[in-house]
């Protein structure tokens, strides 16, 4: 995560190298230090963004961020709304996956946020032009009402589940991450007695790595355990008394 400058130069325990040794070179050159070390030089993945940039509040991990992606079945050409935008790691990965002619639509309650997730969003994506942020409570209104999925990372998701029943589309999904059970509690219970919504699901990932050498294959000693839950909701039809 830096920022190569003409004059410039890395520093580290490894040794040190000027920043001007790696102008004009492809990603994936080494670069040998003053100690004769040679440091691998490449362009961060959005995961090593993600878990490195500037961030006012605890970012979501890449290994949900992929879960959000896959189980909201975000596509090239959706229009999604994201609530708590925080830092704007959700963001970036909406982004991507809607691509240019997708949008995602961002709020935050809070001006601080947003600004983070702004400076962050032009820092990983500089040319995409596929995302609003702005100030604006969800819970209290949601000025769309042809929304193909809704990514909420709130603490109160169940005060936003009358609202997406009316602003998504048929069919539509509605994802929520959230820290602790009794929250997806609450907002499984309210997705379940709202007529809009069936195919409630909640489900968590844990990420294990592991060590292998030549003679050596075992788990690593540590992993990424719970970091959170994914909740999923379908728009569907309310069912008539006569069904």
């Amino acid at each position: 995560m830096v920022k190569l400058v003409n004059g410039e130069v890395f520093n580290s325990h490894n040794g040190h190298f000027k920043h001007e040794s790696l102008f004009n070179k492809p990603p994936g050159s080494w670069i040998k230090t003053s100690q004769g070390n040679l440091i691998l030089a490449l362009h961060p993945t959005m995961g090593d963004f993600t878990k490195l940039m500037p961030r006012t509040a605890t970012v979501v991990y890449p290994k949900d961020l992929g879960a959000i992606l896959v189980s909201g079945d975000i596509f090239p050409g959706a229009k999604v709304l994201e609530a708590g935008c925080g830092s704007g790691a959700v963001t970036i990965s909406l982004m991507r996956a809607v691509g240019e002619k997708g949008h995602v639509y961002s709020y935050d309650i809070r001006e601080d946020m947003i600004d983070r997730a702004r400076r962050n969003v032009k820092e990983m994506l500089p040319d995409m032009n596929n995302v609003s942020i702005q100030l604006g409570d969800v819970s209290t209104a949601i000025e769309h009402d042809d929304l193909d999925r809704i990514v909420l990372d709130l603490p109160e998701p169940w005060k936003v589940v009358d609202n997406a029943s009316k602003s998504l589309l048929a069919g539509g999904i509605f994802i929520s991450f959230l820290p602790t059970v009794l929250q997806v509690h609450e907002l499984s219970e309210t997705l379940k007695v709202n007529p809009h919504f069936s195919l409630v699901e909640t489900s968590e990932l844990m990420v294990r790595s592991w060590h292998v050498a030549q003679r050596s294959i075992r788990p690593d000693h540590r992993m990424i355990g719970h970091t959170g839950f994914i909740t999923t909701a379908r728009k569907c039809l309310p069912i008539k008394p006569t069904d």
